[in-house]
């Protein structure tokens, strides 16, 4: 997240933002409770010193910000979710797309509704005009949030194959 959020010291510009695909692995991967807000505090103290810099202008930064907790928190949600049923098996991607979806779907609603109705930047925000961004905005998000999930999830198979591959040849 520190990597690609905003534009700060420690961008990679290149890269889109990792933060979704953070909030959900946080909630499958990580169990304590207390890094849900410990990531919301990093999140938010990147937007802020971006701000400061000049590196970032306040666009984003609206009265709708809280709906970006209420979005992270959702793909933490959906995170913790998942955890509950993964299985280290080829018969698990299906609900990991399933919940990464639901979980996405949701948190863009929140976050994408949020600002828009509530951000004070679309002074005539409209029901059909924010149904008519979604077809815009939200494949890329969905597309960004499942290329960081599936990697990560690629590379825990991969060590974990490693893993396993050193128990047996350890035992043998």
């Amino acid at each position: 997240m520190i990597a690609t959020r905003g534009q700060h010291f420690a961008s990679v510009n290149a890269l889109p933002s990792a933060s979704w695909a953070v909030f959900f692995l946080a909630g499958a991967l990580l169990r304590p409770m207390w890094a849900l807000p410990a990531f919301f505090v990093l999140s938010s103290l990147l937007d802020f010193a971006s701000l400061a810099t000049g590196t970032i202008t306040d666009w984003c930064l609206s009265p709708a910000y809280w709906a970006v907790a209420l979005a992270y928190a959702t793909l933490w949600l959906g995170g913790t979710w998942y955890a509950r049923g993964h299985r280290d098996a080829w018969s698990a991607v299906p609900r990991l797309a399933l919940v990464l979806g639901v979980s996405a779907s949701v948190a863009y609603l929140i976050s994408k509704g949020g600002f828009y109705f509530f951000s004070g930047r679309y002074p005539d925000a409209t029901l059909a005009g924010f149904l008519a961004r979604i077809p815009q905005y939200y494949p890329r998000s969905l597309g960004t949030l499942a290329g960081y999930v599936g990697l990560a999830f690629a590379l825990r198979a991969i060590t974990l194959g490693f893993a396993r591959r050193h128990a047996r040849s350890a035992h043998a």
